[in-house]
């Protein structure tokens, strides 16, 4: 133990002696100053990484935000279009266009085609709908945002 603490006594002494040589003294200093430059530096570059990503999160969200307000643009030119305002006038007035017919079929035919439903208490029901009807349903929901 006493060797170790004479050994690091002899350093900094030695290393004392050596700072009064102007060239040893000028080497610590530049070896200081290259040392602090680069610190910064690296601040600056983590700094500007940092930006950028936060620069490239921004874009994309403002990219987003564009297609979310396009998307509803068009949304509301179909809901003011001709062919949504005949749809929605056949659906919920009963309205049709000049030469169509309205068919009134019976009641009792009508069940004769339906599928038959059974209810379960134990089991949910599962209704077996028209892969048409499901189709459009699925398409309205899809517009009204309902999923």
């Amino acid at each position: 133990m006493q060797t170790k603490i004479h050994y690091l006594k002899a350093i900094v002494s030695d290393f004392i002696a050596r700072m009064h040589d102007i060239r040893f003294a000028g080497q610590v200093v530049f070896v200081l100053i290259v040392l602090i430059v680069s610190w910064s530096g690296v601040r600056a570059i983590q700094m500007n990484y940092n930006l950028q990503k936060q620069i490239t999160t921004t874009k994309q969200e403002n990219i987003i935000q564009k297609l979310q307000n396009n998307n509803l643009t068009l949304q509301n030119e179909y809901y003011s279009s001709k062919q949504y305002l005949g749809l929605q006038a056949r659906l919920n007035f009963g309205l049709a266009l000049p030469g169509e017919q309205e068919i009134l079929v019976p009641r009792s035919v009508a069940l004769a085609y339906a599928p038959k439903i059974t209810v379960n208490d134990n089991e949910p029901s599962k209704i077996s709908v028209p892969s048409l009807q499901r189709h459009i349903t699925d398409w309205v929901n899809f517009f009204l945002h309902r999923q």
